[in-house]
């Protein structure tokens, strides 16, 4: 059997375990290994699989995965999000569809400390989906605004889905984190515009808010979420100017949100300190893991052609290559809504990103590219994790079926952002190629 066929054998095992149930894991390393004993032999592919491991674990980059974890851990459990939701929700109610929107913009804010948009998402739905539905607020609209804000938490930096790229295509961390910045908040703004359209053209979807606030109330409404943003601009600046690395940045930024919970919560108690590390733990070992099983298959490919052969095809087409680009944007979009966001990064990455560099993208471009098609596939029907999530986290006042229902309008402001994105590249290239 030649190598190509044992690569195209080894891709239809993958996608049958995905689909079969077994975990993501599991089965990328399962196919690695045996794959890279079928072409090499058993003891050439032990070796290699030391060796992945090794670079894996003990490489400097990888440290800032769990510093930008824990940083988001506690930010959720200092309850910055309820502060950030109640600060937006004060300068914004008043509006038609105010309190939508300031879901949104609090979702921004508090998915950039966390980089979960599963954690966002949740966080969300049990502060804000209650206030909109006890105020006549639609359920699909509701619901579905707080799905798709929850995908905001890793557009802007600091990003861990961001710096999973980057290691596994090897391409410049901090520029990359940096880079999601200007598209995040412009992803952000859209969203807050489609929820205005929406509810201009159906007022019924979203009364006004009756409730005033004075300006002393408002100011007041800053004393947490105004420190939270600040924590978010201090990262960002220090890596556009080269104060720190990502990794330094990481740290910082972990230190300060566990000052800001230690202040709110007036000392250790509420910060429930064991959980919080071992939670950090569980999901850093759980993003290695898959990290290493997906360098694992990502060697088999390479070792088979098949990452040459669909490159080689792909190029070879005589088409323009935005043709190929929409291929790649239906591929991400229709796996998106069946798997999680590394794992899915994980097993395209080492196809799509060679072909799109041959193409003559620019890595940093793509990586942005990449990683809101992956969140927009997190909330396309009939799977999307993050509906789902809306859904359990409402205690049963919306159904799966409302939050799908409520989506269309979000979806088109997502794909709306992927064209800006391809038409003004220097959106996301702006920032980086004036780092420091």
């Amino acid at each position: 059997m030649s190598n190509l066929a044992i690569g195209l054998l080894g891709t239809a095992g993958l996608f049958s375990g995905i689909l079969l149930g077994v975990n993501v894991m599991v089965v990328l390393g399962l196919v690695g290994a045996i794959g890279l004993a079928a072409l090499v032999g058993f003891s050439a592919s032990t070796a290699l699989l030391s060796t992945v491991f090794f670079d894996t674990t003990h490489s400097f980059h990888f440290s800032v995965i769990p510093l930008f974890l824990l940083m988001g851990f506690f930010a959720m459990r200092a309850g910055l999000g309820e502060d950030l939701f109640e600060a937006a929700s004060k300068w914004l109610g008043g509006l038609r569809g105010g309190l939508a929107i300031s879901t949104t913009l609090g979702a921004a804010a508090f998915g950039a400390a966390s980089g979960s948009s599963v954690g966002t998402a949740t966080v969300f739905t049990k502060l804000a989906l209650p206030q909109m539905l006890d105020r006549g607020y639609d359920k699909s609209l509701a619901s579905a605004s707080i799905a798709i804000a929850g995908t905001l938490a890793v557009m802007i930096p600091p990003s861990a889905l961001v710096v999973v790229y980057g290691i596994l295509t090897d391409s410049s961390i901090g520029a990359l984190l940096i880079a999601g910045f200007i598209p995040g908040i412009l992803f952000a703004l859209i969203l807050c515009l489609a929820i205005w359209i929406r509810v201009r053209i159906t007022p019924s979807l979203a009364p006004i808010d009756t409730r005033r606030f004075t300006l002393k109330e408002k100011v007041l409404s800053l004393r947490m979420a105004g420190p939270l943003v600040l924590v978010i601009v201090a990262i960002v600046s220090g890596l556009y100017l080269g104060i720190f690395t990502p990794t330094e940045a990481g740290g910082i930024g972990a230190m300060l949100t566990f000052l800001l919970a230690l202040v709110r919560h007036r000392g250790f108690r509420g910060i429930a300190m064991r959980e919080t590390l071992m939670e950090t733990m569980r999901t850093t070992a759980m993003i290695f893991a898959i990290l290493m099983c997906a360098l694992l298959f990502s060697k088999f490919l390479a070792l088979s052609g098949m990452t040459n052969a669909v490159g080689g095809f792909l190029i070879g087409l005589e088409v323009n290559r935005w043709v190929i680009v929409a291929l790649v944007a239906l591929i991400y979009l229709a796996l998106g809504m069946l798997m999680d966001a590394p794992a899915l990064l994980a097993i395209t990455l080492p196809i799509t990103h060679p072909v799109m560099m041959d193409l003559g993208f620019d890595p940093v471009w793509f990586g942005i590219f990449v990683v809101l098609l992956v969140e927009i596939g997190a909330v396309t029907p009939p799977v999307g994790i993050n509906c789902f999530v809306v859904q359990s986290a409402s205690g049963g006042r919306v159904q799966l079926e409302d939050v799908f229902r409520g989506l269309m309008p979000f979806m088109l402001a997502g794909l709306f952002m992927l064209m800006i994105l391809c038409v003004f590249p220097q959106i996301a290239l702006f920032l980086p190629e004036r780092m420091k």
